[in-house]
């Protein structure tokens, strides 16, 4: 079997994290519009339903199995915390924070994981990596607060923002370990559906809902379960089996400044030269933390993870 040159799959982890960021930068505006007639829990279980019908369609057309045991772990707990307590946590949250707290909080979790990848899965953490998401995360505290509008804030919405940040780093650091067994698309499909389950109790509230919203609430709502969550997960777990969880969590750094220019596009609403200079700064951030030293050679794939062509970004194999 022929291995791919290191910096050729560096690439492809590279274009799948790009995927990844401009779906969960879309996420923002489609939540502007669905959140506005349905709840934090029936939005997240709406979105996960709709996540899992398409993961599941894919998952039995690529005739993938179930993943090993030694995954299943990293599943129910990715799956409990990310997919399901984050989604929850995150829309309420930002129900009863302004823009710049939400922002300030809910960016402590790409540093979490840098954190405690560094410490469980003892990738390290590079300066130039701890430099990249200092800039990265002044530049989304800057966005943040420069989009502010009542200023508003409460003691439940902070901590429910910095749930959301706590849960996103766990599930990313559980689902590491997990990808070294199993494919992108057989974590996803299966973290998504245990979240899905795990919100279940808001079911009652999602029928209810859904009977009086109007139809581009809803549609935004499925939009963010085919897209955000289904493409851009699955393209999520492909990067990250093939560099570090501190430099996937720095790549999301650069969703503040999509959200700005996609709001700028489609909803008119157009950026103050503060706004613009701090997605600026969370772009350069992200591209400092990325980068590498003189001399250090392309990131090669973990072992077990497979380097041959495949078509397409998700992964295909079953590791074991």
């Amino acid at each position: 079997m022929q291995q791919e040159n290191p910096g050729r799959a560096d690439k492809r982890a590279v274009a799948a994290a790009t995927v990844t960021v401009v779906l969960w930068a879309s996420a923002f505006v489609s939540i502007r519009s669905a959140g506005a007639e349905y709840g934090p829990g029936a939005l997240a279980l709406g979105r996960l339903l709709s996540g899992t019908v398409v993961l599941g369609v894919l998952w039995l057309v690529r005739r993938e199995g179930l993943p090993p045991r030694a995954a299943w772990p990293g599943i129910a707990a990715a799956g409990v915390l990310w997919f399901g307590a984050y989604m929850v946590a995150l829309n309420w949250g930002e129900q009863l924070v302004d823009a710049g707290t939400a922002a300030l909080v809910v960016n402590i979790g790409p540093i979490l994981i840098a954190l405690l990848g560094g410490w469980l899965l003892k990738e390290g953490v590079s300066s130039r990596l701890v430099v990249g998401m200092a800039v990265s995360f002044a530049g989304a505290a800057v966005v943040g607060l420069s989009m502010s509008g009542e200023g508003r804030a409460s003691v439940g919405g902070v901590l429910l923002c910095l749930v959301a940040a706590v849960t996103y780093a766990a599930g990313v650091v559980s689902q590491k370990p997990a990808l070294r067994h199993a494919s992108a698309l057989q974590f996803t499909t299966f973290a998504c559906a245990v979240g899905a389950l795990a919100c279940l109790p808001f079911s009652g509230q999602l029928v209810s809902q859904a009977a009086d919203a109007p139809a581009s609430a809803t549609l935004n709502m499925v939009y963010l379960g085919v897209f955000p969550t289904a493409i851009a997960f699955t393209t999520w777990g492909y990067a990250l089996a093939r560099t570090t969880a501190g430099k996937m969590g720095a790549t999301t750094y650069a969703v503040p400044a999509l959200v700005v220019g996609m709001s700028w596009l489609f909803l008119g609403e157009v950026p103050g030269l503060i706004t613009l200079g701090g997605g600026l700064l969370c772009l350069a951030g992200v591209a400092v933390s990325r980068s590498r030293g003189r001399g250090v050679p392309p990131a090669t794939p973990e072992p077990g993870v497979p380097d041959e062509s495949a078509p397409g970004l998700i992964d295909a194999h079953t590791r074991d």
